[in-house]
C-alpha cells in the first residue's frame, strides 16, 4: 500500500531489513555481542554451556549407534563462541570427534568473519543452505537463533483479524497499522488451524521455511534440532516483539537498524511445527533444569576445587546466570525434536 505521504510496510519486511538490509542491517555490519554490545548469550557467560552441550552431543552421537560420519550443524553461530568451546571439549572424545563434520549455517558476513577468525579447525564449514550436508545424521543446535527470526504479528478484534504493519510516513516517524485479513490464508501458510483459542498471533514465515528443510533432514539421514531460547509455554499466544539496545528493551522502530529486534518463542507452537513436519517431540525443559540435569553444577565444583575464592565465585556468579530462576534458567525453554525412532532423553528426565 503506497500513497504519496506514505507507505505500509510488512511488519516482517520491516524487521528484515532493519536486522539483515546487506548495507547496513543491524546483524550485517556490526558486532551485538558481549557487555560492550546490546545483548550476553549463554556460550558468553560461561564456557560450561558449551561444554556440557558437547557432552550432550556425544551421548546423543552414542544413541544413534555411533556412526563413522555425523554431521553437527550449528544455526547462526553469533560470535562462534560456542561451536569453538565445542570442539575443544569433542577433543576428549577421539571417536566422535573423529565421526564429527561441523558446518555453521550463517547468513550474516559480518558475524562469518568474527567466526572464522575465532575457528582455527579445518573440518569446519560455512554453508548457505542445508542442501550441502552430507548423507549422514544431522544434529542441529539453534541457540538463541528463532528469536531473531523475522514475524507477523496477527491481532482479533470482535472477531475478525487484522495484520499489524508498519506505516511509514515522509519527515515523520512510523507507526503500527492494523489491515483486515483472512486468517484462512494464514493458517493455509502456517499449515494448522492456529488461530483456535487465540487471539493474537506471532508467526514467522522464515521459522517455518527453515523448519521443513532440518525436518526433511532429520526424516531422511536420522538426528535431531535441540532448539535453546527465550519462550513460553502458555498455550496461548501473546505479544512480545521487542527491541534490544545496551542490554536494555527499546522502541525497535525509532532505533531502526540499530538494534536488535527478538520475540520470545510460543514453545508450543515449535512444538506443533516440528509434529507437522513428522518429528517426535523426544523432551522439553527449562535452561535451568536441563543443565543442571546435564551436571553443569558438579562440573563447576571440580574446576573450581582448588581455585581461589575470588576465581571460585566467579564461576559460581556466571552459573547463576544461566540455571537461576530470576535469571535465564526459567525464561529460556529448550526443546529437542528427534526423528520418530530416536528413543533419547537425556537432559529431559523427569524427577
Amino acid at each position: 500500500m503506497k500513497s504519496k505521504n506514505f507507505s505500509v510496510l510488512g511488519l516482517d519486511k520491516f524487521i528484515h531489513q532493519s536486522l539483515y538490509d546487506k548495507k547496513d542491517g543491524y546483524y550485517m555490519s556490526s558486532n551485538p555481542f558481549g557487555k560492550k554490545g546490546d545483548f550476553i548469550t549463554s556460550p558468553n557467560i560461561s564456557i560450561f554451556f558449551s561444554e556440557i552441550l558437547a557432552v550432550w552431543i556425544v551421548s546423543f552421537w552414542e544413541t544413534l549407534k555411533k556412526p563413522k560420519k555425523f554431521n553437527l550443524i550449528e544455526i547462526g553461530a553469533g560470535n562462534g563462541e560456542m561451536i569453538n568451546t565445542i570442539l575443544k571439549t569433542l577433543k576428549n572424545f577421539p571417536s566422535a570427534e573423529k565421526a564429527c563434520r561441523i558446518f555453521i549455517l550463517e547468513k550474516s558476513p559480518y558475524l562469518k568473519k568474527m567466526q572464522k577468525k575465532k575457528i582455527k579447525n579445518k573440518n569446519v564449514v560455512w554453508i548457505n543452505n542445508l542442501n550441502k550436508l552430507k548423507s549422514s545424521p544431522c544434529i542441529f543446535l539453534a541457540n538463541e537463533f528463532f528469536d531473531a527470526l523475522p514475524i507477523k504479528q496477527f491481532v482479533k478484534k470482535k472477531n475478525l483479524w487484522f495484520e499489524r504493519k508498519i506505516k511509514i510516513y515522509k519527515g515523520r516517524n512510523p507507526e503500527f497499522i492494523d489491515i483486515k485479513v483472512s486468517i484462512k490464508k494464514i493458517e493455509k501458510l502456517v499449515g494448522i488451524n492456529v488461530s483456535k483459542n487465540q487471539n493474537f498471533l506471532e508467526i514467522s514465515k522464515d521459522m517455518i521455511d527453515i523448519f521443513k528443510l532440518i525436518s526433511k533432514k532429520i526424516r531422511k539421514y536420522n538426528g535431531g534440532l535441540l532448539i535453546i531460547d527465550y519462550g513460553y509455554s502458555d498455550i496461548k499466544m501473546k505479544n512480545t516483539l521487542r527491541g534490544i539496545k545496551r542490554h536494555k528493551i527499546v522502541n525497535f522502530i525509532s532505533n531502526y537498524k540499530k538494534c536488535d529486534i527478538t520475540h520470545s518463542l510460543s514453545f508450543e507452537f515449535l512444538k506443533k511445527i516440528g509434529l507437522l513436519n513428522k518429528l517426535k517431540v523426544s523432551g522439553m525443559t527449562s535452561q535451568g533444569s536441563f543443565l543442571k540435569k546435564m551436571g553443569i553444577l558438579e562440573r563447576a565444583e571440580i574446576v573450581s576445587k582448588n581455585l581461589s575464592f575470588m576465581e571460585k565465585s566467579n564461576i559460581y556468579y556466571r552459573l547463576n546466570k544461566l540455571v537461576d530462576k530470576k535469571f535465564m534458567g526459567e525464561v529460556f525453554k529448550v526443546l529437542l525434536l528427534t526423528n520418530k525412532k530416536i528413543n533419547f532423553k537425556l537432559g529431559f528426565e523427569t524427577d
